[in-house]
């Protein structure tokens, strides 16, 4: 099971404060990002990164040219809790 994002707020450099449906939440620093290829590439320009936004139909936290990251990654990240078993890693 994963839980929808219900708010995210910037904090600083990479990071991002995130909420879920459950309640629970935390910070995700997306400096690690910053080393993978294609879409994430745009990450570099901070100003891009920081325009991130919430599709509320579904949940998922997104940036401008389709990028999004599942809401189960970012959940697993915030809450430092395992990824679900079926997840692929």
């Amino acid at each position: 099971m994963y839980y929808d994002v219900k708010s995210a707020e910037y904090c600083h450099d990479y990071k991002i404060k995130l909420a879920f449906e459950d309640g629970k939440g935390g910070v995700v620093d997306f400096q690690s990002y910053l080393q993978k290829r294609g879409v994430f590439e745009r990450f570099k320009d901070i100003d891009f990164f920081r325009k991130f936004y919430i599709n509320q139909e579904i949940g998922v936290l997104c940036w401008a040219d389709d990028i999004d990251i599942a809401p189960e990654t970012l959940y697993a990240k915030a809450t430092q809790t395992p990824l679900p078993n079926w997840v692929a890693v």
